[in-house]
């Protein structure tokens, strides 16, 4: 929170800010007590790193709701023809996505021997239950409903918001409308080939539309770099073991690092 005592009358102090405010607190504005209470360790004693596995994931979450208020105001906004704010939205998401990356590094300060200490504490728990990951994937266009068949402990809560995800357009459908608003034809996979070829051949002129599709695939190509990152963090934390939740583990996690949310702009590269 900025700190400010000057309002813009002549440099006379603005009773709004300061201490002489009283109003709202840092604290209370935050809601800390709340936010620093819920870091509650599993394991009886506490091992030591459980704060620190607990924190980061919690911050995850919190990032994740960032990237969904972010992703989706970027999806609305393409799919009324906008496409100049929407790339805005999505170069602050590239933004948290490095912080995302990065934050692994704090992860790995931990041990095998150290996670070993509460691990088992943790089943079923995973992070491959996380709701809103899965409704990033969702929004960005990788729509699997067979997601909610494999999660377990799933709220009702969850369960809605995935399933409104499953539901609605998404970023690349926010796309697509963009390009038809610009004229271009992308009922069939050929024409819409035609109209990134049209927009790559002429940047001075669809210069916005192409800085859009590079926007959409850094997004795409920070969560593959999250995933791999995600991948050798987990083999050296577990090797080969299962997954807490019952998944293969790193295996699993390989298999995901070819995914990709805009497969057609890959393929762009390839026929340029």
């Amino acid at each position: 929170m900025t700190e400010e005592t000057l309002h813009d009358n002549g440099g006379v102090p603005d009773p709004r800010f300061g201490e002489q405010g009283g109003v709202l607190t840092y604290g209370a504005y935050l809601r800390l007590t709340d936010l620093l209470g819920q870091q509650v360790p599993e394991s009886a004693p506490p091992a030591h790193d459980e704060l620190l596995f607990i924190t980061i994931h919690q911050v995850y979450e919190l990032w994740f709701k960032l990237l969904l208020s972010e992703l989706t105001d970027a999806r609305d906004r393409m799919l009324a023809g906008d496409s100049y704010l929407p790339r805005v939205r999505l170069e602050r998401c590239h933004t948290i996505e490095r912080v995302l990356v990065n934050q692994v590094d704090v992860i790995d300060t931990m041990t095998p021997q150290d996670f070993l200490a509460f691990r088992t504490k943790l089943a079923p728990a995973s992070g491959f239950q996380s709701a809103q990951f899965r409704e990033i994937e969702f929004l960005s266009g990788a729509k699997d409903p067979g997601y909610l068949q494999r999660f377990r402990g799933l709220t009702d809560d969850d369960r809605a918001r995935l399933e409104r995800r499953l539901a609605e357009p998404s970023l690349w459908d926010g796309f697509l409308a963009v390009l038809a608003k610009a004229g271009f034809e992308v009922g069939t996979a050929e024409q819409r080939f035609a109209a990134y070829a049209a927009i790559a051949r002429d940047r001075e002129r669809f210069g916005q539309l192409w800085d859009l599709a590079e926007a959409l695939v850094a997004h795409d190509q920070a969560f593959c770099l999250w995933r791999a990152r995600h991948v050798l963090m987990a083999e050296r934390q577990i090797g080969t073991k299962p997954g807490t939740g019952g998944s293969a583990g790193g295996a699993y996690l390989r298999s995901r690092i070819e995914l990709r949310f805009y497969p057609e702009l890959w393929e762009l590269r390839s026929r340029l």
